[in-house]
């Protein structure tokens, strides 16, 4: 087998000879997909399933000077006595920030729930003993910098007879109320969850008022997740009869509910609980679960307020690894941004002498350096100009006047035939990459997937998680060669 070259001092690795991956990493072409469209009933179409070919999908860029910021604090698939942090800038890859980041005085963590207070704090709520125990509190800590947590107190929930208090969620209403959602259980039937409302009677949340259970959901539903639009009250919550997540809907918190969605109904398989919501910046709602049946966690996105969901994937990088969590999501300054309308060189952040460069209109990362010659030099340098379909993203012009775009998930350059389909293909939404300075670039119409090297050709793919995966779909803008 013959090695591409390496940088000096390197050692091969399975990315640019392919020689240690099982089958390909890229996705069918476009072509393919509809292909197998055709063959598909127009019903059987999940809205968000395929981004990018529904037209509903996009990945919203965060205006210049900010970024998204998704914060996680799950318990771990081998300990349930600590829990790490993680976050995302993309709600998709979730990236360390602090492992074994809390761990309570006494008991157990699991189940952690995080909200973000007006006071500027962080807190968590969780459920302190293992499954096996009787469980009557609920814990509570909070975090300034959501690296280094405080125990506040173990909270005894005032509910007769009470045998188990679990997954306690946070809430917060319209009126700026603080809630917790708790699943509890009583002395005759310890396996029969009810979920119940607490309410904060203090900004402190220290005090809080009688437990009111929420009508309509009724017994033997646990884990249940509630998000408010309008004047409606959306809940998610696991059947545990039937072991599938249900949908209901009310005027009130505290309900009457009515459940119109049971069994599989989102396409999401049974085994699965721990619902968590969030909302992404092109207007898409997320959904994560905990897929316990099987091991893996996963998510899955609504583009039409939760009546069809896309097919659910495993979520890359801390799948198997983290356990049931909710979503805090900011608008943080700082993120990534690139000077625009200004000439670059877009360096491979883990290949330091490779750099894009347009070969015979597709765009390739071969060796260049100074003493390259003037052409190849040219072909290496980029105009970085507003996104095309989205102006806080980025746009990439040769020297011809062509932009880069994906087409068959290759990176390749075209004239601009005006259409809103080749501006969707040829923006693209700056993310922070995994080397110092330099950005991961995720496809505007295709959102989870991001520019990356294979065998030193540029490609769009969706992202695994992987370590391997961030240093290969991170560049350097730097001055042209």
């Amino acid at each position: 087998m013959i090695t591409p070259d390496r940088p000096a001092g390197s050692a091969v690795t399975p990315d640019e000879t392919g020689a240690f991956r099982s089958a390909s990493p890229f996705t069918p072409s476009r072509r393919s997909l509809l292909r197998a469209l055709a063959a598909v009933p127009a019903s059987a179409l999940t809205v968000g399933g395929l981004p990018g070919l529904l037209g509903a999908a996009a990945a919203a860029a965060p205006p210049s000077g900010s970024a998204t910021r998704y914060t996680i604090v799950p318990f771990l698939n081998s300990n349930d006595g600590t829990v790490n942090v993680y976050q995302s800038d993309d709600a998709t890859d979730f990236r360390l920030l602090k492992a074994s980041a809390y761990t309570p005085p006494a008991n157990r963590i699991r189940d952690a729930s995080i909200f973000k207070h007006t006071d500027g704090y962080y807190y968590i709520t969780y459920t302190t003993h293992t499954w096996q125990d009787t469980s009557t509190t609920i814990g509570f800590a909070r975090s300034s910098d959501r690296s280094s947590w405080t125990f506040l107190y173990d909270y005894t929930v005032p509910l007769s007879n009470l045998s188990r208090a679990w997954a306690p969620e946070w809430f917060v209403d319209s009126d700026g109320s603080v809630n917790v959602l708790v699943s509890c259980s009583t002395t005759n039937d310890e396996w029969i969850f009810t979920p119940y409302r607490l309410r904060a009677t203090n900004s402190a949340l220290m005090d809080w008022s009688s437990p009111v259970a929420l009508s309509g959901i009724g017994a033997n539903h646990i884990d249940t997740f509630v998000v408010k639009l309008g004047s409606t009250y959306h809940a998610f919550t696991k059947n545990e009869t039937s072991k599938y997540i249900e949908y209901a809907t009310a005027t009130a918190l505290t309900g009457p509910y009515t459940i119109s969605r049971t069994g599989n109904w989102a396409g999401w398989g049974g085994t699965r609980e721990g619902p968590a919501l969030t909302q992404l910046d092109n207007g898409a709602w997320r959904i994560f679960f905990d897929g316990y049946g099987d091991g893996s966690y996963y998510y899955s996105d609504s583009y039409d307020t939760f009546a069809t969901w896309s097919a659910p994937k495993a979520l890359p990088g801390i799948s198997g690894t983290a356990r049931h969590f909710t979503v805090v999501k900011e608008t943080v300054s700082g993120g990534v941004s690139l000077p625009k309308g200004v000439t670059r060189s877009l360096r491979s952040g883990n290949f330091t002498t490779r750099n894009w460069q347009d070969q015979s209109a597709l765009l390739n990362l071969p060796v260049v350096t100074s003493s390259s010659t003037a052409a190849e030099k040219q072909a290496s340098t980029f105009t970085v100009v507003a996104g095309l379909a989205d102006g806080n993203g980025y746009s990439f012009r040769n020297a011809a006047g062509n932009y880069l775009r994906h087409w068959d998930f290759r990176g390749r350059f075209d004239a601009n035939d005006g259409s809103s389909t080749f501006a969707r293909d040829a923006t693209f939404v700056a993310r922070t990459g995994s080397a110092s300075g330099s950005v991961r670039l995720e496809s505007y119409n295709y959102p989870g997937y991001y520019l990356r090297h294979y065998s030193y050709q540029l490609r769009v793919a969706p992202s695994d998680g992987t370590e391997l995966f961030g240093q290969d779909s991170s560049f350097v803008a730097v001055n042209p060669l």
